[in-house]
């Protein structure tokens, strides 16, 4: 199980390529920033997130093992 996901506030574009990857982890808030919704990701959601990860176009994603 991955856990410490983070979306940095600081380098995101909102591109939201982590929401097309995977939208039960990922959100786009009111204030127009994204969010991440789970503490700690599924393990059948684990591939997705490294997806959306690898996708950011800033890596604005990080994942703690």
């Amino acid at each position: 199980m991955l856990r410490g996901r983070s979306a940095s506030a600081r380098t995101c574009v909102k591109a939201t390529v982590c929401m097309g990857a995977v939208l039960v982890v990922f959100e786009l808030g009111d204030d127009d920033m994204v969010s991440v919704l789970q503490p700690k990701v599924a393990p059948e959601s684990e591939e997705l997130v490294r997806d959306a990860m690898r996708q950011c176009p800033r890596q604005a994603i990080s994942i703690e093992e």
